[in-house]
């Protein structure tokens, strides 16, 4: 099964997570498609995203553009269960002691944990978490199922020091592995990724699946 590849630019500061739409715009980063639908058989719905990824000096910058027929935004509070929501996530694993999961709904609420596979995962404190700046245009409180058509943006500003496993200081040079995923079990139910995964029932926890991505 063929790998993706992505570099992953450095751009000017960005100060704050509501900065990276324009920081993005002025430096031209490229969007890339979550659009690989990997269980089409038992869950075929496909909303639309894209997200585009940089870094500055001390952090990782995404931002995340979604179409989708469905919402919700049950998950109250950071480190509750956000992947039942309509949730964009990024999983990012520096090297081979393991991978961080950042699973972040659509009204700006995360999850972030660290381990080597699916189970036993280290969720990290809640004020580790308070330091990923996030904007969300659907706003940040939370809501219950809503059908109809809805576009929506969320941005993470990602400082590296809360990949508390790690002792990360600088990105450029590294080449990592990552996927990033769309999904909303609690919605219209849909698993989409950008590298592809081969299991043979939903998984995003699958570090061999993932792509290849490369900061300059």
């Amino acid at each position: 099964m063929p790998m993706k590849t992505l570099t992953v630019r450095k751009i000017d500061t960005v100060p704050t997570a509501a900065d990276i739409p324009a920081a993005f715009e002025k430096a031209q980063v490229s969007w890339q498609a979550v659009d690989v639908v990997d269980w089409p058989e038992e869950f075929p719905y496909k909303p639309e995203m894209v997200y585009a990824i940089a870094y500055d000096d001390d952090s990782i910058l995404i931002s995340y553009r979604v179409n989708e027929d469905c919402i919700r935004a049950e998950a109250k509070a950071d480190g509750g269960r956000v992947w039942e929501d309509s949730c964009c996530e990024f999983f990012f694993q520096p090297d081979d002691k393991g991978y961080y999961n950042i699973e972040c709904n659509c009204a700006g609420t995360l999850l972030l944990a660290f381990g080597s596979g699916r189970n036993d995962r280290e969720q990290a404190s809640a004020a580790t978490m308070a330091l990923i700046e996030r904007t969300a245009t659907l706003g940040r409180g939370s809501f219950g199922l809503r059908h109809g058509k809805f576009s929506w943006m969320l941005n993470l500003r990602i400082p590296l020091k809360v990949f508390f496993r790690h002792h990360l200081t600088s990105l450029q040079g590294l080449t990592c592995r990552a996927n990033f995923y769309k999904c909303g079990d609690k919605t219209v139910a849909h698993f989409l990724s950008w590298n592809r995964v081969g299991t043979p029932s939903p998984d995003f926890h699958q570090p061999k699946y993932f792509g290849e991505i490369k900061f300059e």
